[in-house]
């Protein structure tokens, strides 16, 4: 059976064990509570607890309480609760008792403890949780206070105060059975009573406990059989919810780990596969910490042997069907089931065949059966009990089918027609066909005209509409039935429409109304109707081509007036066009005037009081009758006023000359032709001016004044406007002298609309008195001056003096004469005389004369010397320019020669070169030659022009003339001057002409404007004449356009025209951006190209479909349409979305349309289609101009296929017993036959989607023959509520059904007043009691009608409902032939022509006009904004792009447009409006309104510094004819050099300033400025980027300070770069002193460190131990802030020692010196420095460093030292501390070695004076020599002086360096033998030392060049002087030297470049001196320093570092 687990049982054993004896002792102080805990104790069960102090028990009291866990707490304990307590524990069990060790209280007095204390939770409540059931759950809480007495305790559950169970003075809360209801949380409060005190809270949560109980258990026995699943429902509830867990014979099923037992999540056990180990006890156990229960099942798996319970049987199949053999077996296990066909295995649980499925019933499927198949099949089955068997025969036929079915076919009238009925079949089938026509059999031998052939097709021959039906093949076997139906059709063409009529329309006069009767169609629909008229007897013209099948009547429009007419109609169907019809008789239109304008209106001003007009007449179609003549009329442009007319009676005469009329005056002019009828439409308004005249006012308010010696500044105010007329062109300036009035000079200024006009003429002679006068111009010509001032120029430095010449000229003096200047510009009031010897400065000699001496003797001269003499004329300005020369003493000069042989050679277009035979030079050097020449017009009367000067070159003999003409004659003639005077002309040379060149420069403002949607309108200002460059006849322009987007070739256009000033680019793509420019060209070639300029043609419709469009049906009532987008280059503008067209092709005469917006969405799904529909589709898009194309061919897509099903029975028969028939989804009616008569039938027909059947409905038919046409509807109404505009609903009462069922209604409608009775729809619902009637017009009466139709036929129409009008609608389209023209410079004006009345759908009330501005007009020419994308234009329109609106009357068609901005482009748009709202808009059009934004950036842009962050710009306005308007201000742009980006911030400024201050700017930064103007139009081209640079500031602190090297006396200091520079940094100053005086001394030392790379500095007089305060401060223009830190000179504490018995030795060639290593300090020794102080200086410095720790000795070459010069050496020990104490000095030792000969002093003054006779005698020599070569030159009559030259260096800061021999002071200094020096010591009062030439590192970083040190003595009148100095370079032959291979140590080194003598100076301010250079003199001295390497033996020694 099995085995059962028992539930689980608890054993307590009673026992007690022993306190810990142990010493307990607590205290608390006093008027606290006291808790003392029990001791712990094992026990079982818990034991009885009580508390005793001192042998007495202690009972709780309000004051002391004993808890739950047998604590004892005392409140508020006093000194008298002292002692000793214990416990008494008694187990109640055993009787045992134990008893604890005593527990000590002690209580601490506290004398300032409050007498109340607020209240503290001491035992806080704990969480409990109990089993519901229980008798009780106590929850505890013990609290404190004082007085203990008002010590309150309340408990609150949830918030909710409990009262009840409360007990131990409230300490405790019990809970009596507890249930779930008590869980919650429960607080303790508690509160001293009286007082102020917060209450003190504390919490606990109760919970309960459910034991758990079960919700489903398993049967208590289950049987199962082998094989089988089993599932065992088990489950429990409780809280918490228990824990399930099964066992199966007391075992867990987890512990047996056999994968069929599952353990379902519901809790359930579920065992699979059944075995009969299985079989036994299964438990179910539910836990909780409520407890276990537990419930048990049987299981009992038992084993049957295998039976049939269903024998397989013979089957017979169709080939294709399924078979299935049927085999049913019972059985346990259960039996495996085995399908075998011979010894072949075809199905079974393991093998799997395909088309053979072992059914879960044990059965055979075989899908689909072939032939093949045929045979007997075995079914075996077997399990562990056994096995048996069965057979069946399975046998396949073929399959009969309609393998070639009939199709639909459509035949023509007359035919044969020829059905298919083609099968295959089993042969041992027989076959039967049968045919049916709409469900009838047809029996071919009642009518030779059908024939069933052997095939089974049939034939009807001479097919006529009787034979129009469906046909159905059925074919009848016992290998299967199958059939298939086709529909007939015949059909024929259209006949002739019948009672065709033509009347005149009364209300439109061009329009005919015909009328018609609709003709038989010939059974196929009719497509279209086709209307011929034949105009004034003239032939047939197909003059309407598709008129829509539903229509019998059509307006026929567009005819001419006065024209007769005649019409016939036709129909066409699918067969062809039918028989016209009878032609209407002949009508004559009335004559009307003409309706159309005439055309191509030309005016042009011919004089300044006429105009031409001309023009075409209109076209002939628009005549309406015989022209009779024109009319002209105009009127003053933009006023108001009547108008003067002119009639021109000849229809010949086509223009007319308008003569009296205003000067510069605009007219408007219009023209209408007329004729019998009368006058037709004028034109629109052309405008244009009569030319203008000059002006008839001069300028008024004229001031002039000179503002130099060569200006003059004009100030005037122009003319009245009314008497400029013309178009202002300008001002022109006048000037000339009074004495010569007709030598004027006109300056031209451009017109400025800024109030006051201002101008200069310059150029102006100095200190003349000039009459003035200024004039306003028109193309004209000039208008009147105003009245002439006099102003005299300032007066001005003089010219040079005339005449300069000298005479008696003798050997020691000569007469220098000359003449006033002849360019005085001024009053002379003296004259300034200079003379020198040629070429000696120091030799000048200046003498001041009066105005009156015109001549001067100098003497005193040197004979036979040149001399350079100078003369200038004196003003009040000053000195002029002075005439100079040289003459030789003794040599008189004369006038020269004139040059001769003029040779012109390399000809070019702008030079050409001239070669001459200088002329002679007058016995003086020639100064200057002059070329002039004859330009364009050559001739012996033509005038000579200064051509080209050249000075300084007396000896040329070839001149370059440059800067000429190309293309224009030139000759040439040339004299030369001298001292005396010009030569005389020399004899004119050849005439040539030079080269032509291309044109230098392109046509200038060039601008682009849009045209079209296909053009571009470019302008330009053609070249000047002087420009071409080349014949005039050659030159033209060349326009270059492209688009940037593409990378095609760019086109050209060629105007040939020079004068020509605009060309209007054709043929470009719509809404495409443009890139233009234009170039001038001659015969050479082009010239530059303009800067292209940008420009957009306007915004069109597409001109392309959407491609790719698709159409999918997606169920019979939704079409999916999907599309790809329109191609970019035939989008035409911004696509805003598409438009659907749809429509049921065959039903719908006119489309529908679904509009999809956006451009995104590229498909639609089209829904509420008819089902079954073939429909025809076309996708366009759409911009904001209008609809594009439509995609072509259209689309045609049928909506899915449903379809019905009939079923009928007799009423009386069993519901079983339908006969059911489907029907296509296009069948709307069934004919049930061979019914039985006067018989109920039950009809119920079902619909069919994809989806399935709908629901049936169901209808009861009686069969009769006593049937009649229903009787017509009644009561027909038409609810007010329910009539919208295009929409009404009819209700009705059904008639009588005439004994057979209503099959649908028919509504007409007939719309009032004179309209015919259309039918609406035949399908109207035989349920139906109300229709909807749609598609109706807007505010139209119409009378409906109704009919019912049944079996039988149709009834009488009911009577006609009251007349019903249909409520307004909003206008179907918008006004018609809108034109908007510039009206003024700020206003258009619009013209429209009503919509046509049809479209109006209601009372029309007016227009609206929708206009905004754009803001996307191509900017200037270098300003041409990119639009990357049609979008992202459309972004760009502003906020005030948004459209405005204006109201017009509905009896307008024109209206103006007013205060528009100028210079702006519009868009304009309109609708019409009634009562209900808006039509659409109208197509939107673009006007021009004004000019555009400045064209040009600011000129003249200056920047200037003001401070350290300020900058001044300044600039001048745009030229005048680039503002394109008034300018409203500027915009100035600013930002840092080198990153606009980020920097880049904009100033606004408005007129009429032009300078501005940029402030708050970056100190030394450099700033690029550009500025735009703006006007109203907007920004105009930004001016390129000026630089200007603010000033120096003072500089930030330095980044760091840092101290290195630091030993007792000396260290390194070293420091960064600011930061923040804020300039060029000149230098540092180092400040330092130390913090407490040393030895009552308080010594400040002051540094300044030249030169901005220089960034550290040794200091070397340093006291040991002292703690030194520095501080570094840059400088540029000033000092910056300070950075401070403090150091202590060392020794460092845990530094070494000092190192012990220091010694020195001397040999021929170096010193060794030896010592003793000393203390190790706080780490190890690593290594040593020498220190050296040299005698003369007193000062120790570090000498050598890096001295390996080993080392204990250390040689020093005496080379290295300086001589004379006696050394102490000191050494110093290092660790990772620092430099250590020095040792003590060692023995003085000399430097001093032996002196070769050659150094002796002796030696060297014997060489000395040996050199200086030597050099004696040679320059003896040489004056000897120089004297006779004088005299020589004497004799020759003329004089050349040798000039010697001396040359001096400057070394900046040192003394200069001259030729002669200077004493070089070494006071206090020290040189090695290179030349390099250590600085003095200053004195206490301060020094400044420089130190030049130096070229070192410290650190890595570059020294600089010189150091300024100051000292400043505090608290004591002399101080010891400082040995701060900048560490000097070592020099490259020192004794340092042999040290310098160690890097570290050469780091700290500083090494001379180049050696040189210096001097030093103790003079303040010295600065550095640049380095020496070799310098060449022009006689003999050369000075080169000394070579790196080389040694210059100098006295001295060389400072340390």
């Amino acid at each position: 059976m099995g085995a059962l687990l028992q539930r689980r049982s608890e054993v307590h054993v009673a026992y007690m064990g022993n306190f810990m004896d142990t010493d307990q002792r607590k205290m608390v102080s006093q008027g606290q509570a006291a808790v003392l805990n029990l001791l712990p104790l094992a026990s079982c069960p818990r034991p009885q607890v009580t508390w005793f102090r001192e042998g007495h028990k202690i009972i709780p009291s309000n004051r002391i309480a004993i808890t739950l866990e047998n604590q004892l707490v005392i409140l508020a304990a006093t000194a008298g609760d002292a002692g000793a307590y214990y416990v008494q524990a008694v187990n109640e069990r055993n009787g045992e008792n134990r008893t604890s060790p005593p527990l000590h209280l002690s209580v601490a007095r506290d004398v300032g403890a409050p007498e109340a204390t607020a209240p503290v939770i001491v035992v806080p409540p704990r969480n409990r949780s109990v089993v519901a059931g229980s008798s009780e759950a106590t929850l505890e809480c013990v609290a404190s206070a004082r007085p203990v007495e008002e010590l309150s305790v309340t408990w609150k559950r949830n918030g909710v105060t409990v009262t009840s169970g409360l007990h131990s003075f409230g300490r405790r809360l019990t809970v009596s059975n507890p249930t779930s209801a008590d869980t919650g949380l429960y607080v303790c409060e508690a509160a001293l009573r009286g007082s102020g005190f917060q209450p003190a809270r504390a919490s606990a949560f109760l919970s309960i406990i459910e034991p758990p109980y079960f919700t489903a258990e398993p049967a208590s026995r289950m049987s199962a059989d082998v094989g089988e699943s089993v599932d065992l429902v088990c489950g429990a509830a409780g809280a918490p919810p228990p824990a399930l867990q099964w066992y199966k014979d007391a075992v867990p099923v987890s512990a047996l780990r056999n994968p069929r037992y599952q353990e379902l999540p519901s809790g359930g056990l579920r065992i699979q596969k059944l075995r009969p180990e299985d079989s036994g006890i299964l438990q179910c156990f539910a836990r909780n910490e409520g407890g276990e229960i537990q419930t048990c099942t049987y299981l009992d798996v038992t084993n049957v042997a295998p039976a049939f319970t269903q024998l397989p049987v013979d089957t017979t199949v169709t080939d294709g069907m399924t078979a299935v053999l049927s085999c049913g077996v019972s059985g346990a296990p259960r039996p495996a089931i085995t399908w075998r066909r011979g010894n072949r295995i075809l199905a079974s649980g393991s093998v799997r065949i395909p088309r053979f499925v072992l059914l879960e019933s044990g059965g055979l499927q075989i899908t689909p059966v072939f032939i093949q198949d045929a045979g007997n099949y075995t079914c075996y089955a077997a399990n562990t009990e056994g096995s048996l068997d069965a057979s069946a025969a399975l046998t396949v036929w073929n399959r009969t089918s309609i393998v070639n079915p009939p199709e639909d076919l459509v035949v023509i009238k007359g035919t044969t027609a020829t059905l298919h009925c083609g099968a295959t079949h089993d042969p041992r089938v027989p076959l039967r066909y049968v045919w049916k026509k709409d469900s009838v059999v047809i029996t071919p031998s009642s009518s030779s005209r059908i024939v069933v052939e052997q095939d089974g097709s049939l034939l009807i021959s001479q097919t006529w509409s009787g034979d129009i039906g469906d046909y159905t093949c059925e074919i009848v076997s016992e290998g299967g039935n199958d059939s298939r139906a086709a529909r007939l059709e015949v059909i024929e063409l259209p006949h002739s429409p019948q009672n065709l009529l033509a009347s005149l329309n009364s209300s439109h006069s061009r329009t005919v109304t015909l009328s018609w009767v609709r003709p038989f169609d010939g059974n196929s629909p009719v497509l279209y109707y086709i209307v011929e008229l034949s105009e004034n007897n003239s032939p047939w013209k197909v003059h309407l081509s598709n008129v829509s099948p539903e229509m019998t009547g059509v307006t026929v429009r567009g005819l001419t007036p006065a024209r007769t007419y005649q019409f016939r109609v036709c129909a066409v169907n699918h067969v062809g066009k039918g028989q016209y019809s009878a032609e209407t008789s002949r009508l004559m239109l009335p004559e009307e005037p003409p309706s159309a304008p005439p055309k191509n209106i030309v005016a042009s001003g011919r004089t300044n009081q006429s105009i031409m007009v001309q023009w075409q007449p209109p076209p002939e179609t628009e005549h309406n009758g015989v022209l009779r003549g024109y009319i002209l009329r105009y009127r003053l442009a933009g006023l108001p006023g009547t108008h003067q007319q002119r009639n021109i009676t000849s229809p010949e005469v086509s223009y007319c000359l308008v003569t009296e009329l205003i000067i510069w005056t605009q007219y408007e002019i219009q023209v209408a032709a007329y004729n019998g009828a009368g006058l037709g439409v004028f034109s629109r308004a052309v405008t244009e001016y009569t030319l203008q005249g000059v002006p008839t006012a001069p300028p008024q308010n004229v001031q002039t004044e000179a503002v130099n010696s060569t200006s003059v500044q004009f100030l005037w105010s122009p003319p009245p406007q009314q008497f400029i007329n013309g178009i202002n062109q300008g001002y022109k300036l006048l000037a000339w002298p009074a004495d010569v009035p007709e030598d004027v000079t006109v300056v031209t200024i451009a017109p400025d609309f800024h109030g006051v006009h201002h101008g200069f003429i310059t150029n102006l002679k100095k200190f003349t008195a000039y009459f003035t006068s200024v004039l306003c111009f028109t193309t004209p010509g000039d208008g009147p001056p105003s009245t002439p001032q006099l102003v005299w120029t300032h007066e001005d430095k003089p010219g040079a003096v005339g005449h300069l010449s000298f005479t008696e000229i003798l050997d020691t003096s000569l007469k220098v004469s000359w003449q006033e200047p002849l360019e005085k510009n001024g009053v002379i009031i003296g004259y300034q005389l200079s003379w020198e010897v040629y070429g000696r400065n120091d030799s000048r000699h200046t003498r001041a004369l009066n105005s009156t001496v015109h001549e001067y003797t100098i003497r005193g001269l040197a004979s036979l010397t040149t001399y350079t003499i100078d003369v200038a004329a004196v003003t009040a300005a000053g000195a002029g320019l002075a005439t100079s020369s040289t003459i030789s003493s003794g040599v008189p000069p004369e006038l020269p020669g004139a040059p001769s042989n003029l040779v012109i050679s390399n000809i070019s277009p702008r030079s050409a070169t001239l070669q001459f035979r200088p002329g002679y030079d007058g016995k003086t050097a020639i100064s200057r030659w002059i070329v002039e020449g004859q330009v364009g017009a050559v001739g012996d009367e033509e005038e000579w022009v200064s051509l080209y000067e050249e000075e300084s070159e007396p000896d040329a003999q070839t001149l370059e003339i440059p800067n000429l003409t190309p293309y224009t004659q030139y000759r040439f003639r040339m004299r030369q001057v001298n001292i005396v005077g010009a030569s005389p002309f020399s004899p004119s040379s050849r005439v040539i002409q030079t080269l032509q060149a291309p044109p230098d420069v392109a046509p200038t403002s060039v601008t682009v404007r849009t045209a079209s949607e296909t053009s571009l309108r470019l302008r330009w200002v053609p070249l000047p004449d002087s420009r071409y460059n080349g014949n005039p006849e050659s030159v033209g322009y060349r326009i270059k356009y492209w688009r940037p987007d593409l990378q095609a070739a760019a086109l050209t256009q060629v105007v040939s025209d020079r004068l020509e000033r605009e060309f209007t680019v054709e043929g470009l793509e719509e809404w495409t951006e443009y890139e233009l420019k234009v170039q001038a060209f001659n015969a050479i070639g082009a010239g530059p190209w303009s800067e292209a300029v940008r420009g957009r043609t306007r915004e069109s419709v597409p001109s392309a479909a959407p491609e790719n469009v698709s159409a999918e049906a997606v169920s019979s009532t939704q079409i999916l349409l999907t599309w790809a987008s329109v191609p970019e280059q035939d989008q035409n503008g911004l696509i805003l979305g598409y438009k659907i067209l749809f429509r049921a092709k065959d039903l719908d005469p006119e489309p529908r349309s679904h509009v999809v917006r956006g451009n995104h969405t590229q498909s639609a799904l089209l829904a509420g289609l008819g089902k079954f529909v073939l429909y025809e589709l076309q996708v366009l898009a759409f911009t904001r101009i209008g609809n594009g194309v439509p995609s072509t061919p259209p689309i045609l897509e049928r909506t899915k296929d449903d379809g019905y099903q009939i079923a009928y029975r007799l009423a009386s028969s069993s519901p079983n017993t339908f006969t059911t028939v489907e029907v296509g989804a296009t069948v709307r009616q069934f004919t049930a036959t061979e019914l039985a008569p006067e018989s109920a039938y039950l009809f119920r027909l079902s619909a069919k989607t994809r989806q399935g059947w709908g629901e049936p409905l169901e209808a009861t038919v009686i069969t009769t023959e006593k049937r009649e046409r229903p009787a017509p509807p009644r009561e027909l109404l038409v609810p007010q509520a329910e009539v919208t505009a295009r929409s009404l609903r009819l209700q009705w009462v059904p008639g009588s059904d005439g004994a057979s069922p209503i099959r649908y209604f028919t509504v007409q409608l007939r719309e009032l007043p004179r309209g015919e009775w259309q039918t609406y729809s035949s399908s109207i619902s035989h349920e139906a009691t109300a229709c909807v009637v749609e598609r109706l017009r807007p505010f139209t009466s119409y009378k409906l009608r109704l009919k019912a139709t049944n079996d039988i036929g149709d009834s009488d129409f009911s009577v006609e409902t009251e007349a019903v009008t249909t409520l307004q609608d909003v206008p179907g389209e918008p006004p018609s032939f809108i034109s908007v023209t510039p009206h003024t410079t700020s206003s258009v004006l619009i013209q429209w022509q009503p919509p046509r009345d049809e479209s109006l759908n209601g009372l029309l009330q007016g227009y609206r006009i929708y206009y905004r501005e754009l803001e996307y007009e191509a900017a200037a020419a270098s300003e041409a904004k990119t639009l990357k994308s049609p979008s992202a234009l459309r972004a760009e329109l502003t906020a005030q792009s948004s459209f405005k609106t204006v109201n017009s009357s509905s009896t307008l068609t024109m209206y103006e447009l007013t205060h528009l901005k100028k210079y702006r482009r519009y868009e304009v748009l309109m609708t019409a409006y009634n009562i209900v709202g808006e039509s659409p808009a109208s197509a939107p059009l673009e006007v021009f309104v004004g000019e555009a934004a400045p064209a040009m950036a600011p000129q003249n842009v200056q920047v200037s510094p003001l401070t350290a962050s300020q900058l001044e710009v300044t600039w001048d306005p745009p030229p005048p004819e680039s503002q394109n308007g008034n300018i409203q201000g500027y915009k100035i742009y600013y930002w840092e050099a080198g990153s606009q980006n980020e920097t880049e911030r904009m100033k606004v400024l408005f007129l009429p300033e032009t300078t501005v201050k940029l402030k708050n700017l970056t100190s030394h930064t450099k700033y690029l400025v550009s500025i735009s103007a703006f006007n109203a139009a907007g920004d105009g081209p930004r001016s390129d980027a000026r630089q200007g640079c603010t000033h120096q500031a003072a500089p930030g602190a330095p980044s760091f300070l840092a101290f290195s090297e630091i030993t007792s006396t000396t260290l390194n200091v070293s420091w960064g770069e600011p930061a923040a520079a804020n300039g060029v940094l000149q230098g540092y100053r180092v400040v330092y002193e130390p913090l407490a005086p040393v030895q009552g001394v308080s010594k400040v030392v002051t540094v300044d460190v030249k030169g901005s790379w220089r960034r550290w500095l040794k200091v070397r007089d340093l006291t040991k131990g002292a703690t030194y305060f520095f501080r570094v401060q840059a400088r540029t223009i000033a000092y910056g802030p300070e950075l401070q830190a403090n150091v202590t000179a060392g020794p460092a504490e845990g530094s070494p020692g000092p190192p012990r018995d220091v010694s020195v030795t001397k040999s021929a060639s170096e010193l060794t010196l030896q010592w003793t290593e000393g203390s190790a300090g706080r780490t190890p020794t690593t290594g040593y420095i020498i220190e050296a102080r040299p005698s003369d200086e007193g000062l120790w410095d570090m000498f050598v460093k890096d001295i390996p720790r080993g080392a204990t000795s250390y040689a020093i070459s005496l080379d290295k030292l300086r001589q004379g010069v006696t050394y102490e050496f000191r050494v110093v020990a290092v660790n990772q501390v620092g430099y250590g104490e020095p040792s003590g000095p060692s023995t003085a030792m000399s430097a001093q070695v032996e002196t070769p000969f050659y150094e002796e002093w002796w030696f060297l003054l014997v060489t000395a004076l040996s050199s200086l006779i030597v050099l004696l005698l040679v320059v003896f020599a040489l004056v000897l020599h120089g004297q006779n070569k004088r005299y020589r030159s004497c004799s020759t009559g003329k004089s050349i002086s040798n000039m010697e030259e001396s040359v001096t260096l400057d070394n900046g800061g040192f003394a200069a360096l001259e030729l002669s021999s200077r004493h070089l002071n070494v006071k206090n200094t020290f040189s090695k033998k290179n030349g390099t020096r250590s600085p003095p010591r200053p004195s206490p009062g301060g020094l400044h030392y420089s130190d030049e030439d130096l070229c070192s590192k410290y650190n890595g970083a570059v020294l600089t060049e010189s150091t300024n040190l100051k000292e400043k003595s505090v608290d004591a009148s002399e101080s010891e002087g400082t040995d701060s100095e900048s560490e000097d370079a070592p020099p490259q032959h020192s004794f340092v030297n042999h040290y310098m291979s160690d890097p570290t140590y050469y780091n700290s080194w500083k090494r001379r470049a180049g050696a040189a003598p210096h001097r030093y100076e103790a003079v303040a301010g010295a600065e550095a001196g640049a380095p020496l250079h070799a310098v060449v003199t022009t006689q003999s001295a050369v000075f080169a320093p000394p070579a790196r390497g080389a040694r210059t033996p100098l006295t001295g020694f060389s400072s340390f570092v």
